[in-house]
């Protein structure tokens, strides 16, 4: 496939039944802040459309925003469907209410990381640029 050229492609999304998107959307912002290219989904989204977008939108990595506590099954879900749909080197990461004891069972699932409520839009920005597609020489 080689190299993608252009600015990292992420898809920002609020899987599942929780109303609040302030947080995604602040994320998202900081990743178009930092040149970064951001389809931002919207509230409600099902696992099926989130990994619809990303394949559709080309994109280097979904970023998820879970408050509703449902973040098992949905990172669980997401990550299935981009192995059935042979698009697992689409990075997952994401961040919300996510108990401690939770994130290493999300990571061993294949979540690449999870920010809690307390991470920097600064800390989130460098480890996207860092972790996900590496954008030096085409």
């Amino acid at each position: 496939m080689g190299v993608a050229a252009g600015p990292i492609r992420v898809v920002v999304a609020k899987p599942g039944l929780d109303g609040h998107d302030r947080g995604a959307k602040v994320i998202a912002r900081a990743l178009r802040d930092a040149g970064m290219e951001v389809i931002y989904t919207g509230l409600h989204q099902t696992p099926e459309q989130i990994v619809d977008t990303a394949i559709q939108e080309d994109a280097d990595a979904i970023g998820l925003s879970i408050l509703s506590g449902a973040h098992n099954t949905l990172f669980s879900a997401v990550i299935d469907l981009l192995k059935e749909r042979e698009a697992e080197d689409i990075l997952v990461f994401g961040g919300g209410i996510i108990p401690e004891g939770d994130i290493p069972v999300l990571k061993e699932k294949g979540v690449a990381e999870i920010f809690t409520p307390g991470a920097t839009t600064a800390s989130i920005v460098d480890w996207v640029r860092a972790n996900v597609r590496q954008t030096t020489g085409a």
